[in-house]
């Protein structure tokens, strides 16, 4: 028997693991995996610029390179952040292995064990196995269709008996609720954080994959909203707009922050791979970029609006949802009465898999939810995986009903 660390214990890291099995599932009909599909990669564009690329520079894809980055990459995103409205003058980009490294960063640097993190209910799984593993208290608070719920934060700040370290959200395109913080809930919230201490991590994975041009605005960071008195770190990844593949995300926060934060990366990894910054800074020079995203948007609307449209047609009355308005996700909420995980068994028998609202809760709880992802499935097979899923749900709904006369 060997004496493993307590950090391994972490619930929502066997989730992960679970999750990453069934989106890769061949045989399955899955709406699981929050990832883009396979056939819209940018092959083509990514062969061109590795073929292109002086001998030099190929050489200099092998190599060792800054903790802190690429230069030319941070050069690079810096344009494509002070676009979007970041003051990048005032701040300092890490290069990080994944958004998510980001998230373990800002972690390590700021929290010891015991010590307490706020986020969203629910949250992103990935960023929970990393607070767990950090052997934080994880206190959540509820979200609704325009996001995290003021009053509800303002009583558990009132109520803790010390400082949390840190707010964790995902304001645009919610993992998993694929909703949008509305501006005004993006205001009420530094106003609830002004002069608090508590730094607000806002994490924003999806916010390029808006369906709608006039709603980009409805995208616009926190962090840009010059507060002065909230400390706002920002974490950006080329997941979702690239390719998970490339491992490649980043942070923006204020000098102090980034010198401890650069340590601690120089003591996971030394570096990001040099190979996949020099790919994405000339994929981003070479303004590839934009309208790569106008094809992305377009394909996901499409997907989206034919999970919406079988859904319409084969869901009972008793499922509600909210329509999305980018991203890859459509979250349903169930009669309190049962559980997802019930339908996710009777479901996997037939062929179709999905994520489990409680997976999402940092307590595993809550399940009264289902996400489903449309970024990742092929179109064809929408229509029957919504059908039998639709059955699923239709057998646990007359079984509850069976075993409560």
């Amino acid at each position: 028997m060997y004496a493993f660390s307590n950090a391994v214990n972490s619930m929502h890291s066997e989730d992960i693991k679970q999750l990453m099995k069934q989106a890769s599932g061949k045989s399955l009909i899955s709406f699981a995996g929050g990832m883009p599909n396979n056939d819209l990669f940018p092959v083509k564009q990514i062969d061109d610029i590795y073929n292109s690329l002086p001998e030099d520079i190929k050489k200099l894809c092998f190599q060792y390179g800054p903790t802190s980055g690429y230069p030319p990459l941070i050069k690079s995103l810096e344009s494509y952040l002070k676009n979007k409205g970041l003051a990048v003058e005032d701040n300092r980009i890490l290069i990080t292995t994944g958004s998510l490294q980001a998230i373990s960063i800002i972690t390590q640097e700021f929290v010891n064990e015991g010590d307490i993190i706020l986020t969203e209910n629910p949250s992103f799984l990935g960023a929970l196995s990393v607070f767990e593993t950090a052997r934080a208290e994880i206190h959540s608070i509820p979200i609704d269709k325009d996001g995290i719920d003021i009053e509800a934060l303002k009583s558990k700040i009132e109520s803790l008996d010390r400082k949390p370290k840190f707010l964790y959200v995902t304001p645009n395109y919610h993992n998993p609720a694929g909703i949008i913080y509305t501006p005004e809930r993006k205001k009420e919230l530094l106003e609830v954080l002004a002069g608090t201490g508590i730094i607000l991590l806002e994490d924003d994975a999806y916010s390029d994959l808006y369906f709608n041009e006039e709603e980009q605005h409805l995208t616009k960071s926190m962090k840009s909203y010059g507060a002065k008195d909230v400390e706002i770190i920002y974490t950006g990844s080329f997941s979702k707009i690239l390719g998970p593949g490339f491992r490649l995300g980043f942070m923006l926060s204020s000098e102090e922050i980034f010198e401890k934060a650069e340590t601690v990366k120089q003591a996971m990894d030394a570096c990001t791979s040099n190979f996949m910054q020099i790919l994405a800074n000339e994929f981003l020079a070479q303004h590839k970029l934009e309208p790569y995203l106008k094809f992305l948007r377009n394909e996901y609307l499409e997907r989206k609006n034919l999970l919406q449209k079988h859904l319409k047609t084969y869901m009972p009355k008793e499922i509600t949802w909210n329509e999305p308005k980018g991203g890859f996700y459509i979250w349903l909420k169930l009669p309190s009465h049962i559980k997802s995980t019930e339908i996710f068994n009777e479901s996997v028998t037939k062929g179709v898999v999905f994520v489990t609202g409680r997976t999402f809760d940092p307590a595993s709880k809550k399940d009264d939810r289902l996400r489903l992802s449309f970024s990742n499935m092929p179109k064809d097979s929408i229509e029957k995986g919504v059908i039998i899923l639709s059955e699923a749900i239709k057998k646990v709904l007359e079984n509850s009903k069976i075993e409560s006369l």
